[in-house]
């Protein structure tokens, strides 16, 4: 089965479509409303989450991204075993995402950065090591507010999500962000994310 991607989308490989647990999907809107639905499933998990106290851990990260596609691949809440056209090498994500975690935990503590600029910086990095074999930027956008909710105080980012699933203007400018973003320049991003 293929499914066609939009613009910066990683695409699956053979092996793990075959994780998709509803054969019937046969086109990109039918596999986005099934992820949409899981993803609504997944926002009532949060909401109801008393176990975690730091959102900042692993056990959390893989947690969350199997409550978010746990419904709809079989393979959801693992990291990736495969090389994509994005990320890092399949053997260094949990290294990098240990990084990226205590990091992040460093500037919470520290209030390193404001909403915006921590926002811009988190998601950009997760996104980067792109952990998982799909979902990582919804994934991403998700915990990026998770903590900022729940660990900084603030209110979750307005990401424009329904418009980010398609090929238009708007996701085009948060792939132009993101890729400013791998070049070192946070601007893009944190323009995008302060609308």
């Amino acid at each position: 089965m293929a499914f066609d991607y939009p613009n910066g989308a990683t695409p699956l490989d053979p092996n793990e479509t075959e994780g998709l647990k509803h054969p019937h999907a046969e086109t990109r809107a039918e596999l986005d409303q099934l992820e949409q639905q899981n993803i609504q499933d997944g926002y009532r998990w949060i909401a109801s989450q008393r176990k975690y106290k730091n959102f900042l851990q692993e056990d959390f990260v893989l947690a969350l991204h199997e409550k978010l596609f746990g419904s709809v691949w079989s393979w959801a809440g693992a990291f990736r075993d495969t090389e994509k056209n994005i990320g890092v090498d399949k053997f260094q994500i949990g290294v990098e995402l240990k990084n990226l975690l205590d990091d992040a935990q460093y500037w919470v503590e520290h209030c390193t950065y404001g909403r915006e600029e921590f926002a811009a910086r988190f998601h950009h990095r997760l996104v980067k090591i792109h952990p998982f074999p799909n979902g990582n930027g919804r994934h991403a956008r998700i915990l990026t507010d998770v903590v900022l909710e729940k660990l900084l105080g603030l209110a979750p980012i307005n990401w424009g999500a329904g418009e980010l699933n398609g090929e238009c203007d708007h996701r085009n400018h948060y792939i132009q962000a993101l890729r400013a973003a791998d070049k070192n320049d946070y601007g893009p991003l944190i323009e995008f994310v302060s609308r």
